[in-house]
């Protein structure tokens, strides 16, 4: 008996392996952040007072402001993969879209509270930092280190995304071959994740 093979199905395609890479790579990225947090700890418990001191120089407002926007640009991704397994394609591209627009906005707001820093002449290697505590220091190294690693992650989420878009409007992501769109959703969740744990170690610590 002749076997029909569907031209449609690829057959060199291994979705259970691309799912277990973005795991893993997920995993790297979180010892990346966790070593970063521990570092934070440590100088943290050194200079207590003088990260207390500091981070009053930043806006909670602004920090809780991008916090509600990652947090529904998650939710809008999330509810993306659901419309695609339900064979909603307009759905699936209004709310890759949405979450787009709700990174841009974040980090235009990261823009106006980074430059209202530099303008300020508040910044590593600037001449006032050296005039400023070792705490002090530590404290804004760390901060521009640390949130500008994350609006890297944040970028690249954004490229991932479009590529998804693109790829989802052209067909090339489907209700049957839609693991590109969720591999993007983890990376966008473990962007979210990392934020949840810097805002309040940067804008809400006492």
């Amino acid at each position: 008996m002749e076997t029909t093979i569907n031209p449609s199905v690829d057959l060199h395609r291994d979705d259970t392996a691309s799912k277990i890479g973005m795991w893993l790579f997920i995993f790297t990225e979180i010892l990346l952040f966790g070593g970063l947090f521990i570092v934070y700890s440590v100088y943290r418990f050194r200079n207590p007072v003088a990260f207390h001191l500091a981070h009053q120089e930043l806006s909670v407002t602004m920090g809780f402001i991008n916090t509600v926007i990652l947090l529904i640009s998650s939710a809008t991704v999330a509810i993306a993969i659901t419309a695609m397994q339900k064979h909603n394609k307009k759905l699936t591209m209004i709310m890759l879209g949405l979450t787009l627009l709700l990174a841009l906005v974040f980090m235009i707001n990261k823009y106006f509270e980074w430059g209202a820093k530099f303008e300020h002449g508040m910044y590593p290697g600037s001449e006032l930092m050296a005039n400023l505590g070792h705490g002090d220091m530590l404290f804004f190294s760390l901060y521009f280190f640390m949130t500008g690693l994350h609006g890297v992650h944040i970028i690249i989420g954004m490229v991932l995304l479009t590529i998804t878009l693109i790829k989802v409007k052209s067909g090339a992501v489907n209700a049957g071959k839609y693991q590109l769109l969720e591999n993007s959703g983890l990376y966008w969740h473990l962007v979210d994740l990392i934020w949840i744990f810097l805002f309040p170690l940067f804008y809400l610590i006492h």
